[in-house]
């Protein structure tokens, strides 16, 4: 049939996968992706075919739909792993139980194994206009890929060029049987309206609506393309190896951005960020130019959902996780320890003789230390000195022996004992 041979045409690339697992919620687009390709496999050597339902429980209903996908999948011969998620509160239950759902396909994928989803030709008219309405960029009007990583592998959208008019056909035909979401009818979710409030409207004006916006979301991808490919050769000099090699953190020359165009500059950091975050609109980037622009000894910082981003001198950072947490405790180091966790502050290890009551320390203001030479100096003058970035300061650790600042974690020119202090930050 014309489904079929779409889809072998389609899945051509990933004929060598290791498995192909269906995203299968039992309604009509995934239950006939998963018919069609169980109907493939019986004329055609396919990757082992599986499904995943997950189940959100938001709905009383919703409880009994897995017994119905287990049902459908065992007339087909297609073993099902259902998985149970936790959606969290917050003010959009739609975006929370769709990252859960994400979540829990990324984490059950397998080594290049692909995850195929039924999205269609509708859902993507209807994800253009919808991201329109919200004031998009040209990565969000891309609407939905075709294929993307996810996980250790990859998730691939086979019906994106289908219509739901042939999807509904080759139910019919095949007298297919599927669970229908009551959540679907409802007109308080934007989705929906737009389903079925706006887009009937403008098929019964244009009936090809659907095919040209999906179009148009397709030439905006290859837009989106070619703006990252510009963001990668501006990025490529900005990511040139900084001073500090022993910090693990993401970080960018600022210079290097500071000589682009402004339209450039929030290109390439809309791509150097997207891996780490979820970006402001348009609207919201004047935190960029307030750390951009501040004030050489100025320590500005942007916060955004994932994290921070700060700047030290003339170089981004990138901060997140354990790097937002507050350290703070004094830990004695006893002899017979060779490395020394630190909470939420990764480990210290000593290099040297280890004579006397040593003890690890963070700074509180006022420390000084005595070095061969140049007698005794504050430790601020001395991390001023060598440019320590401000936003490591307070978790930089000091090594004190027998109550005396004896060395700074990996700055041995600051050693005043036969001991060096060497410092793994956290990732």
């Amino acid at each position: 049939m014309a489904l079929e041979s779409h889809l072998l045409c389609f899945l051509k690339p990933w004929l060598n996968a290791p498995a192909w697992r269906v995203a299968f919620s039992g309604g009509l687009d995934s239950t006939v992706l998963l018919t069609a390709l169980v109907y493939l496999r019986r004329q055609h050597r396919l990757p082992p075919l599986s499904a995943i339902h997950v189940h959100h429980g938001l709905q009383a209903v919703a409880d009994g739909w897995p017994a119905q996908c287990a049902k459908i999948c065992d007339g087909l011969g297609v073993p099902l792993e259902v998985v149970p998620v936790q959606v969290a509160a917050g003010a959009s239950i739609e975006r929370a139980a769709r990252v859960a759902r994400y979540k829990a396909f990324a984490d059950r994928l397998g080594e290049d194994e692909v995850l195929l989803m039924a999205q269609h030709q509708d859902d993507q008219a209807e994800t253009l206009l919808f991201r329109m309405l919200r004031g998009a960029g040209v990565r969000g009007l891309g609407a939905m890929r075709v294929s993307r990583e996810l996980g250790q592998g990859k998730l691939v959208r086979p019906l994106l060029a289908i219509d739901r008019a042939d999807l509904e056909s080759y139910a019919r035909t095949q007298q297919l049987e599927w669970i229908e979401d009551p959540s679907n009818a409802s007109l308080v979710h934007s989705r929906n309206y737009l389903r079925h409030q706006v887009m009937p409207v403008l098929k019964q004006r244009w009936p090809r609506a659907p095919s040209s916006m999906a179009r148009t979301a397709g030439h905006l991808a290859e837009a989106q393309a070619l703006l990252d490919e510009l963001a990668e050769m501006d990025l490529l000099a900005a990511r040139a190896p900084e001073s500090w090699s022993w910090l693990p953190l993401p970080s960018l020359d600022l210079s290097v951005l500071r000589s682009l165009s402004s339209a450039r500059q929030r290109n390439a950091l809309r791509h150097w960020l997207a891996e780490f975050t979820l970006l402001p609109d348009t609207d919201h980037w004047a935190g960029w130019e307030a750390l951009r622009d501040a004030a050489v000894d100025a320590t500005p910082r942007w916060r955004l959902e994932g994290g921070e981003l700060h700047r030290a001198g003339n170089r981004l950072w990138w901060l997140s996780g354990p790097w937002l947490e507050a350290v703070e405790g004094a830990f004695p180091w006893k002899r017979r320890v060779t490395t020394l966790a630190l909470p939420a502050n990764g480990a210290v290890s000593l290099e040297g003789a280890m004579q006397g009551a040593f003890e690890i320390r963070y700074r509180q203001g006022g420390e000084s230390m005595a070095l061969s030479g140049r007698g005794r100096r504050d430790l601020k003058r001395l991390l001023n000195e060598v440019q320590v970035p401000g936003f490591v300061r307070s978790r930089l650790p000091l090594l004190y022996l027998d109550g005396e600042l004896v060395a700074v974690a990996n700055l041995p020119q600051f050693d005043t004992a036969q001991v060096s202090l060497v410092w793994t930050p956290p990732v």
